[in-house]
């Protein structure tokens, strides 16, 4: 079995540094994971009922007993999804569980699951071992100071556990606490940041730390994939007017824009990958991101478009062999009429694999279906997780296995590859594409 390779997620690497043992089964498998939390929200369960509390105080259910036969209850609603089967792999293979999962078994589950992860075996660098990953990618702000990637490096263990930058905070004008964001990069880069030039400088000191503890990729969850180039003297104006002035919602478009022409050019100069994760309505629910906060299930796709809004970016630097850009999408409609050519010739760019509402058979089968002919194997970059749930992480891998030997297979069978090219493509699939492309 290839080693896992885990690109980028959002794991929390203290787990790994303080490898203490998970609270109990919600706190582990329910609470932190919105792909569950989303679809029994939009059955009338209340996020209190499911353990999640208010940012400003107030009732929430503190007994995990209960949360979880909340969830047991409702279980059902997940079968046909992608989470029923990652939920079934991790009772099944993590934990040995042989029943199904309903009101009738609830307290079986939580006790066997509550018991099991008070042993050693199952504290994080363990499960780590045991699933057999190379190494993983957590995503960090540029204003953490990576004190728990830090503290992994420093031990005797021997697990590889790196972050990814990702500045959405401090390049966002509508993410919230952006202009005390700005100070704080300022703060710990002991750059001024009141003009450009020197907001600029303190993303290339906080990357340059980044890449010093062992990062290779950067990451930008963007609303669009739009880029600009503007001039000297406009970006200045620009800066000014998101960072201290009345800045309209365009204004915060084209500021971010301009960003990730800069972030590319910052690439091509500190070797680090591009990521870019357009496409998703965030916090659609503001009713729900006013009380709870971010990642509660409330983001939605939106409809993308890459051919124009990356031709600036392209324009500079497409065909750098220095940089490469890896692009995902929610909207599956631009597969094969924008990613696929734009992979298929600008040696900059790779797509990534079927992200979030997609990572399921289906969307990776339609993925393999529609941009293979264009875009070729190699100008994809094997399969990525994504994943805040950790127990989870080989379901993923394993489906994603399954999903590219099946569409090789079927090639085989249609004369159209051989069997000797479909089992070097399994292995790239898995294991090499991404190992190169995110230069692990």
């Amino acid at each position: 079995m290839l080693p896992i390779i885990s690109p980028h997620g959002h794991t929390d690497p203290k787990w790994f540094a303080d490898n203490e043992a998970f609270g109990n089964p919600a706190e582990l498998l329910l609470i932190p994971d919105h792909y569950v939390l989303r679809m029994l929200y939009s059955q009338g369960i209340s996020m209190q009922e499911l353990g999640v509390a208010p940012i400003a105080g107030g009732h929430v259910e503190k007994d995990p007993r209960k949360v979880w036969k909340t969830f047991a209850e409702h279980y059902y609603l997940f079968r046909g999804t992608p989470s029923h089967m990652w939920l079934n792999y991790v009772f099944s293979q993590a934990f040995g569980i042989d029943v199904q999962l309903d009101a009738s078994t609830a307290d079986h589950y939580f006790d066997l699951i509550d018991s099991a992860l008070k042993m050693d075996e199952y504290k994080p660098r363990a499960l780590f071992d045991r699933f057999n990953i190379e190494v993983i990618s957590t995503t960090e702000s540029p204003l953490d100071d990576l004190r728990y990637h830090k503290k992994v490096a420093a031990s005797d263990w021997s697990g590889r556990v790196i972050s990814a930058f990702r500045p959405d905070p401090v390049v966002d004008p509508e993410f919230e606490g952006f202009r005390q964001n700005i100070a704080r990069l300022s703060e710990i880069t002991g750059e001024s940041c009141k003009n450009f030039a020197s907001y600029l400088a303190a993303l290339a000191n906080r990357r340059a730390y980044f890449k010093s503890t062992g990062v290779t990729s950067t990451d930008h969850g963007h609303p669009t994939a739009a880029t600009a180039d503007l001039s000297a003297k406009d970006a200045e104006a620009l800066f000014q007017k998101v960072c201290y002035g009345e800045y309209s919602a365009k204004d915060a478009e084209l500021f971010r824009a301009q960003m990730l022409t800069e972030m590319a050019r910052m690439s091509i100069e500190d070797g680090l990958v591009m990521q870019l994760h357009p496409g998703s309505y965030r916090n659609h629910n503001p009713s729900l991101f006013q009380q709870f906060g971010r990642d509660k299930g409330a983001d939605i796709p939106m409809q993308t478009e890459f051919v124009n809004a990356l031709k600036p970016l392209l324009n500079k630097f497409g065909n750098d062999p220095r940089f490469t850009l890896i692009l995902f999408t929610l909207d599956e409609t631009v597969y094969s009429r924008e990613l696929a050519p734009l992979a298929g010739h600008y040696p900059a760019i790779k797509l990534g694999p079927s992200w979030w509402f997609h990572d399921s058979p289906e969307g990776m089968r339609r993925f393999r279906e529609q941009v293979t002919e264009t875009a070729g194997f190699y100008n994809t970059v094997g399969f990525n997780d994504d994943t805040r749930a950790f127990l989870s992480i080989p379901a993923r891998h394993d489906l994603a296995r399954r999903m590219d030997c099946h569409f090789l297979s079927t090639l085989v069978s249609q004369h159209r590859l051989d069997e000797d090219a479909a089992q070097e493509l399994a292995h790239d699939l898995a294991y090499g594409l991404a190992k190169k492309a995110y230069k692990l």
